[in-house]
């Protein structure tokens, strides 16, 4: 009888994964053996649906909530995953809001809440996965095509990704000799309520003709690209991946 004891997974954190592009991403590391951490920021209800659809396809999480904003309470989190799992080895920052208008109209209240979630969040999330991560692991925050399309009424939001973009970038030469990845995702326009919400359809099969696939992105499609960056893409680092079908 072998009485050696099986390895426990690897462990991730994603952040925002109560739904959209999270829940996918959440979805599909668990479906590669992954224990998943299902961070929410307040929706505990939709974070515990994605956990009890992970669980009845046989993966391993949990949902804990924070946030991303606030040192303490993602300082929490990162030792609860330890506790669990006995460490971490993926971090995914899908966390963001997105409020729209042209720059000499935005609401500097609103300006200020997407610097604290897009901007500070990031940056307190990536701080303790450098702290954090086990050898081997990836660390995967989120920016947008929008740094490169320039729409118009994309400003701020644009600019607290491009600050995403920077971090990213400069961290992952920081963590030289550590053995981990540090990249970005930049989606294009994808079918989720932070997109969709508030656009007429007209507007909408517009934007999907512009891809040279003729449609617009699915949570799927962005979650695969961080399955690679958070798995097998080990060669990749320091890097912008933009998973927006060729729009631009």
């Amino acid at each position: 009888m072998d009485d050696t004891a099986a390895p426990a997974p690897r462990a991730a954190i994603v952040t925002g994964a109560s739904g959209g592009i999270g829940r996918a991403v959440a979805v599909r590391l668990a479906a590669d053996g992954l224990a998943v951490v299902v961070h929410y920021g307040h929706d505990r209800t939709r974070a515990q649906d994605v956990v009890a659809h992970i669980e009845a396809a046989g993966g391993v999480a949990t949902a804990i909530g924070g946030d991303v904003a606030a040192e303490q309470e993602m300082t929490a989190l990162f030792e609860a995953t330890e506790q669990l799992y006995g460490g971490v080895d993926v971090v995914v920052n899908t966390a963001g809001i997105m409020l729209l208008a042209p720059i000499a109209e935005l609401d500097l209240a609103d300006f200020d809440r997407m610097h604290r979630t897009n901007v500070r969040g990031t940056f307190v999330v990536s701080q303790l996965a450098a702290r954090t991560l086990r050898p081997g692991g990836a660390l995967v925050n989120f920016s947008t095509s929008v740094t490169r399309l320039q729409q118009p009424g994309y400003g701020a939001y644009a600019a607290t990704k491009g600050a995403v973009e920077a971090m990213t970038l400069i961290l992952a030469r920081e963590l030289h000799g550590r053995d981990i990845t540090v990249n970005a995702v930049a989606p294009g326009p994808t079918a989720t309520p932070l997109f969709l919400d508030g656009k007429p359809q007209a507007v909408i099969d517009h934007i999907a003709s512009q891809t040279p696939l003729e449609r617009l992105g699915t949570p799927a499609d962005i979650a695969e690209a961080v399955a690679f960056l958070a798995g097998p893409g080990r060669w990749v680092n320091g890097q912008v991946l933009y998973a927006n079908g060729g729009i631009a």
